[in-house]
């Protein structure tokens, strides 16, 4: 099965990143343009300096003003847009809830469910009409199997999901709408949680013994996962919410 992008527009958000990063990557190598955006520009611009074809922009999907001004750029340089990646997203320090401030609560309902909304929202014209038009959204695993620590990140993935499904029934047939579910992944998504880059081997231990594959995420299962989603071979697949978890769901 050969997937293929050629001459397509492809926008990936968080895309400075571990997950984005690669996706953008997977879709440039398979002949997209890749707009490579996120918060930190001069990371976008590292990343789209190393692809075939791809341009670099600042995007702080938390900022509905700021979400606007990137796709109305967009529609006057490209007229169109043919695959959204919403994959923009992060979690805070692991915090039981009563520990989490309101602030942290808002940043992370803006940052992980919100930003797939507003992008999707704001693409939806740029994506009607165009052949094979398709939203790919990144979730999480822990929206359907939970750990402690991380209640909103959590409940914030979950209705990721939900609202890919949602939008799914909406927009089609014009537009399809899926989602990914990782398990952890060692990026800098770790970091966040942890304080630290690497895992410590306890830590490692006690995640992976929950996952069947035994091992954590690597970006490339994410990117391919992406990828396939919004190709030709995938156009009957809309509103499924895809586990790229090597069966932790199932553990």
């Amino acid at each position: 099965m050969d997937i293929r992008f050629d001459d397509k527009i492809v926008v990936v958000t968080g895309a400075a990143g571990g997950f984005g990063s690669a996706t953008a990557r997977t879709f440039a190598e398979a002949g997209a343009h890749v707009v490579v955006s996120d918060i930190n520009l001069d990371g976008a611009q590292a990343v789209a300096d190393t692809l075939p074809s791809a341009e670099a922009a600042r995007l702080d999907v938390t900022s509905p003003e700021s979400i606007q001004e990137f796709f109305d750029v967009l529609a006057e340089r490209h007229g169109g847009l043919d695959v959204l990646v919403n994959n923009a997203g992060g979690p805070t320090p692991k915090a039981d809830l009563e520990d989490t401030s309101l602030e942290h609560i808002d940043w992370l309902i803006h940052l992980n469910y919100r930003s797939a909304v507003l992008a999707s929202r704001a693409a939806l014209p740029l994506l009607r009409g165009r052949e094979g038009a398709s939203i790919v959204n990144v979730g999480s695993i822990s929206g359907r199997r939970p750990r402690t620590g991380g209640t909103v990140y959590n409940s914030a993935k979950a209705a990721v999901e939900a609202f890919t499904r949602a939008l799914a029934a909406e927009v089609a047939p014009q537009v399809r709408v899926n989602a990914v579910s990782p398990a952890i992944a060692e990026t800098g998504f770790v970091k966040s949680i942890y304080g630290t880059a690497d895992l410590a081997p306890q830590d490692r231990e006690r995640l992976v013994a929950g996952i069947p594959m035994a091992r954590t995420t690597q970006t490339s299962d994410v990117a391919n996962a992406i990828a396939y989603l919004a190709s030709e071979p995938a156009n009957f697949l809309t509103g499924v919410c895809l586990e790229v978890d090597g069966g932790r769901s199932i553990s």
